[in-house]
């Protein structure tokens, strides 16, 4: 339930010389999914419990993470029979509130967002063109004209996240025959308070459906689609050094993290380090022509198992 063997694909009994070099390794999680699990059991073991967390004012973060093709998209958005965590997070955040509602005074507003080649596109309004990432007087990062939908109904939000997802960046590549070529960020904002008087509680959600980290010799692209992977390796590494150096605070030295490397890193700035909470959902294949993706997919993974 905990641990991933990851088996060396070019083993040979036979072969006496590499018979101490073994790729072999074994990694630890805190849950662990096999083939038949369903998007039940996914979504219960690792975000069930942060959606009481954002009612009371903390961010999450949610990642999908992994090569093209082995289910992401499919991981948050799932299918009309098998909703994904999009809809299942929203589902308990709308009953939750609603429990609250004689006490508390509260409003939910989303927005939803490609990040691709290192632009911004709103998937509600595509017709906006890029968006601004923009600081405010606060210090907290704002997308100017970002399209913001105010709503407390799930199947509301399931049509409004199947339209934006079919505004997706997306083109078959030799790995995959509908690769996302975007980051796709859902944005939830909480706000709730008591009376009047009293300061309002802001809590954020961002469930991010990150486009497949590739090799180019594994997808063969070329031209346009070559460097698409790049902005996408770009922004993928620019998140991988926000991990590390998240985790390894409280060493000799203080850790600068840059989130300025890229759009999605500056986007998720408050909710990656300080107040708040991060799942990572690392996807990999059990087919043997992808052990490197799947090797470089689990070390990244395990990184941000020590997010502080």
């Amino acid at each position: 339930k905990q641990k991933v063997v990851l088996m060396d694909p070019s083993e040979d009994p036979d072969d006496i010389l590499r018979a101490h070099r073994s790729r072999e390794k074994t990694f630890v999680f805190d849950v662990v999914f096999d083939s038949t699990a369903t998007q039940e059991e996914v979504y219960v073991s690792t975000i069930k419990s942060l959606i009481e967390g954002v009612i009371s004012g903390y961010n999450a973060t949610i990642f999908a993470y992994g090569p093209t093709g082995t289910g992401k998209t499919y991981t948050m958005l799932g299918t009309d029979s098998e909703p994904g965590i999009y809809v299942r997070a929203l589902d308990d955040l709308f009953k939750g509130l609603e429990a609250t509602a004689e006490e508390m005074d509260y409003t939910v507003s989303m927005s939803y967002l490609e990040i691709y080649n290192e632009a911004i596109r709103d998937l509600l309004n595509p017709s906006s063109g890029f968006l601004d990432l923009r600081e405010d007087s606060r210090g907290s990062i704002q997308i100017a004209g970002i399209t913001e939908v105010s709503t407390t109904n799930a199947q509301e939000v399931t049509q409004l996240l199947e339209k934006g997802n079919k505004q997706r960046t997306q083109e078959p590549t030799a790995a995959n025959g509908a690769s996302s070529r975007s980051h796709a960020v859902l944005q939830v904002m909480v706000t709730r308070r008591r009376n009047p008087r009293e300061e309002l509680r802001v809590g954020k959600l961002f469930m991010v459906d990150l486009a497949g980290s590739e090799r180019a010799a594994q997808t063969q692209n070329r031209g346009k689609r070559m460097k698409e992977g790049a902005h996408i390796n770009r922004s993928l590494l620019a998140l991988g050094n926000c991990i590390n150096s998240l985790s390894e605070r409280g060493g000799s030295r203080a850790q600068f993290v840059n989130f300025r490397d890229s759009k999605l890193t500056r986007l998720l700035k408050d909710s990656l380090g300080g107040n708040s909470r991060t799942v990572m959902i690392a996807h990999i294949s059990p087919a043997s022509s992808s052990f490197e993706e799947s090797r470089m997919t689990l070390v990244y993974a395990y990184r941000a198992k020590n997010i502080k």
